[in-house]
């Protein structure tokens, strides 16, 4: 028999209806286990998919999340790799079958059985869907959780534990690094975080963007270079002279436009994830050996990675702080753009204002 306590959480009971105050079950920590007490947690475009059962699949009731940095407050007995009172993060995996070939190659994120998602996946321990960071606290095995670096601001790390691993990830695999044109297509939640580490790898980071009035704003974030992807002009001069393409749009938008631009054996990974399919031409591809790519955060150990290397750049997301009684009025600016670039929820707001 596994132990539960309650704890204040903000969810949703179905796909039309809001967010509101709920209690939910936690386990209490196992041997392995430590309890964390969240401060922060990122908001994420997946959160709104999932609440609103947008992708399909969602267990309601629904409590999202997966960019969570707080405190550890308990750990079982056998826990050897944190005590109380660490600062550290989780991120959208607390879980996986440990077993499988990916797993034992440190891409949980791929794990063959499927991995146990923050939220939304079923809980190995309760009858019950696991539930996320818009929440008190959390209770996660060991070997799932991050430490944080303790140069970065905390809440403006959270968004890194999903944003920041989503650019991270295919940056590293494809071997992006000093010499490489790289393009970063989207400013937003993702591509926001695309320029900072691409330029962070030493990349000439050149950034797309259909909005003028995002010019100023991608030269600070660490651009070289700024194109206004609907000017055919502008795009037509980089044709044939991109090593990488980070594609973080999530609408539809002309995937061939962008292939176009990639040299001889470049490659175009996507990380957005447009709700239709995108056409692709075989000329945009076989002229040139040329690849399509997708993919997906990453394990924990790049994970960690990818935090320790944000500590030693110092970079973190650009966010706007929010209440979690906030939390419907942030969903509905988030699906018209409306923030920059990541909002954060600081969860003390649901101990003192619940």
């Amino acid at each position: 028999m596994i132990e539960t306590t309650n704890i204040k959480a903000y969810g949703t009971a179905a796909a039309e209806a809001p967010l509101n105050p709920m209690d939910i079950q936690r386990r209490i920590p196992t041997a392995h286990d430590v309890q964390i007490e969240i401060q922060y947690c990122g908001v994420c475009h997946s959160d709104l998919h999932t609440a609103k059962n947008e992708w399909r699949g969602t267990i309601y009731p629904c409590v999202p999340g997966h960019e969570i940095v707080g405190k550890i407050i308990r750990v079982g007995d056998h826990v050897s790799k944190f005590k109380v009172g660490d600062i550290v993060g989780v991120g959208c995996i607390v879980d996986s079958c440990r077993e499988c070939q990916y797993c034992q190659e440190g891409l949980e994120q791929y794990c063959e059985p499927g991995m146990t998602g923050t939220y939304n996946s079923p809980d190995k321990y309760l009858d019950a869907p696991t539930f996320g960071g818009y929440s008190e606290s959390v209770v996660v095995d060991e070997n799932y959780v991050l430490r944080i670096p303790e140069n970065l601001d905390l809440a403006a790390t959270a968004p890194l534990l999903c944003a920041g691993i989503t650019t991270f990830s295919p940056l590293r695999h494809w071997n992006v690094g000093p010499g490489q044109k790289v393009g970063i297509v989207g400013i937003g939640g993702l591509g926001h975080m695309g320029i900072k580490i691409a330029k962070a790898m030493a990349a000439h980071v050149i950034a797309f963007t259909t909005s003028e009035s995002k010019f100023a704003e991608a030269k600070r974030l660490g651009a070289d270079e700024v194109v206004l992807s609907k000017d055919e002009e502008q795009m037509g001069a980089y044709t044939g002279k991109l090593n990488f393409i980070l594609d973080a749009v999530s609408a539809e938008h002309d995937i061939n436009a962008y292939l176009n631009l990639l040299r001889v054996d470049g490659s175009l990974a996507l990380v957005g994830a447009p709700e239709n399919p995108l056409p692709v031409a075989a000329f945009s591809l076989i002229m040139g050996r040329k690849s399509f790519a997708g993919s997906m955060i990453g394990g924990i150990a790049e994970t960690q990675e990818m935090l320790d290397f944000c500590g030693e750049h110092n970079i973190v997301a650009d966010i706007e702080m929010i209440d979690i009684q906030e939390i419907n009025e942030a969903y509905e600016r988030l699906l018209k753009g409306d923030v920059k670039y990541r909002f954060v929820i600081d969860m003390a707001s649901i101990r003192e204002k619940s």
